[in-house]
């Protein structure tokens, strides 16, 4: 079976499960297909029969999923500092500058870790899934977005523990959407075919290129992801902001001396209200943003338009396009080489972003035929099922998944502070590559190795995920000792990087983690036992 933790959304998709020849949707009620990503705390923080589904204007608690945006983050991360300022709860520097969800619980205030608020959701899922197949579960597959870094998929496989979860693979969300398309397809196609997968969902963006070959008998799958690229800071709530702004600035207009920006319970209804007024622009042309008692017994109401929403959020959807003008680049595909666009994640619903889809590729017909709200969740219980040897009923094809990385990996040259890549972005993984390297002065025993992620070619525009020291390196000049360093990815996307002297054979290794913020597993094991002690 499978689980996907999806982005900062407020709503996750249904728990998957391959059954009877096909994945179907462990529900969380018998008249709810998506399973309630927000976790009350006002009682406990695990989550419990039917809680998730309560109204969020209950007393203050865990917030709708912030944790995709913090998890594997630093506090003095600039996005981390751009988005504490829209949120309406309090996010504090815990412990070697770890972002902490600060919450009231059992009437005083604590602190929960991203991955503990992740591992709370896959709780509930698993929860979910084990009511609806009567037994345990233990395995999942797990989805990131695309442009989740090495860090943030190494905290994503630790929240994965802390709920009691085997993780066994970490995909991409557009990779896994493209299997439950393909799988769709290749019954009734065996030619080869370029899918770009749009997957606009609650707080991130992706897009990816696949190639989907169903083999000469349909029998034998290849998706070869071709390129991916992406922004872990646009969706659905981002679109909400847009509309959060606009209606504190209408509510300034009417009502000059009130000023309700430090009132967080008053900002939580009113991104509600912008939220609901934000899905209904999708059927409607016009509709209301109103919130009884916005503030200091002030009613707030407000008409909005499709129009106006569509300008207000005119930079955000055109950052979409470039987004996926880069894309196709990447992949060297020409957009009249696509077969097939699917549409993936709620906010692809919003008419503005499948007419701009309909535009760019000049009239084409947009992909229907799979739920934008299910796919990626389908497409990892699909992937779970073949790693568990479940295609006993040959429902399932032979599929091989070639998945990618998303930005170049590398390491500092400290002469210059320049980054020399070792694996580019977009190369497939599983992989692993060697670079040689050497002393940058005489005599020089020790070498540092700082391993960053990025595009950038000055370092300090490059993410930092780690550093190691290889020493007893023999005295000799400058450039002589030889240094092979090898960058070693795994299918989940998790770096391990090793060195070693030609000369003495002498090696160093790291597995990489983000460098000061990562879980210890003391602390993930007292998370596990805290869990089991809430659950019982």
């Amino acid at each position: 079976m499978a689980m996907v933790r999806r982005s900062a959304s407020t709503s996750a998709p249904p728990t998957p499960a391959w059954r009877c020849g096909g994945a179907t949707a462990a529900r969380s009620s018998p008249t709810t297909r998506a399973t309630a990503s927000r976790r009350p705390a006002s009682r406990s923080p695990t989550p419990r029969s039917s809680s998730a589904t309560r109204p969020r204007t209950r007393p203050p608690g865990i917030p709708p999923t912030p944790s995709s945006r913090l998890i594997g983050r630093r506090f003095s991360d600039n996005s981390v500092q751009e988005d504490i300022k829209l949120w309406p709860f309090k996010v504090a520097a815990g412990r070697d500058d770890r972002p902490m969800v600060v919450v009231q619980y059992e009437g005083e205030e604590r602190q929960f870790a991203p991955e503990e608020i992740s591992s709370m959701v896959l709780a509930k899922m698993k929860e979910t899934a084990e009511v609806y197949l009567g037994t345990t579960v233990k395995n999942a597959v797990i989805t990131v977005p695309v442009y989740f870094n090495n860090s943030q998929r190494q905290a994503t496989i630790d929240a994965g523990t802390i709920a009691g979860l085997n993780v066994m693979q970490i995909i991409n969300e557009p990779t896994a959407a493209a299997i439950a398309y393909g799988l769709e397809k290749m019954p009734v196609s065996n030619k080869e075919r370029t899918v770009l997968v749009f997957d606009l969902g609650g707080g991130t963006f992706d897009v990816s290129i696949l190639n989907i070959d169903p083999g000469v008998n349909m029998d034998k799958g290849l998706f070869d992801v071709r390129a991916i690229a992406g922004d872990t800071h646009l969706g659905g709530a981002d679109l909400d902001n847009e509309m959060v702004e606009y209606s504190l600035r209408e509510f300034s207009r009417k009502h000059s001396k009130a000023d309700i920006r430090g009132n967080q319970k008053a900002l939580r209804r009113l991104r509600t209200a912008c939220e609901r007024a934000k899905r209904m622009l999708s059927s409607t042309a016009q509709t209301t943003i109103e919130v009884d008692s916005l503030h200091e017994g002030i009613d707030f109401y407000t008409t909005i338009t499709r129009s106006r929403f569509e300008e207000l959020n005119k930079d955000l959807f055109s950052k979409c396009m470039n987004t996926l003008e880069k894309c196709l680049k990447d992949a060297k595909v020409d957009k009249s080489s696509v077969h097939d666009v699917v549409l993936v994640g709620g906010s692809t619903r919003i008419p503005k972003v499948q007419n701009m889809l309909r535009e760019f590729f000049n009239g084409k017909e947009l992909c229907r035929t799979i739920n934008p709200d299910e796919a990626v969740a389908y497409g990892a219980a699909i992937q779970a099922s073949i790693l568990r040897g479940g295609n006993s009923d040959g429902r399932l094809v032979d599929m091989l998944m070639r998945d990618v990385t998303p930005l170049s990996l590398g390491v500092e040259i400290r002469e210059d502070y320049t980054m020399s890549v070792v694996i580019p972005r977009n190369t497939a993984i599983p992989t692993k590559k060697t670079k040689n390297f050497t002393t940058l002065y005489d005599n020089q025993v020790s070498v540092s190795f700082p391993v960053y992620e990025g595009e950038s070619a000055s370092t300090k525009d490059n993410n930092l995920l780690g550093e190691f020291e290889l020493t007893g390196i023999p005295p000799a000049p400058m450039g002589v000792p030889s240094i092979n360093v090898t960058f070693d990815i795994n299918t989940n996307g998790v770096l391990k990087v090793s060195a070693k002297d030609n000369t003495t054979g002498q090696t160093n290794n790291i597995t990489i983690s983000y460098k000061s913020g990562r879980l210890s597993t003391e602390e993930i094991e007292r998370m596990v036992q805290g869990a089991k002690r809430i659950a019982l």
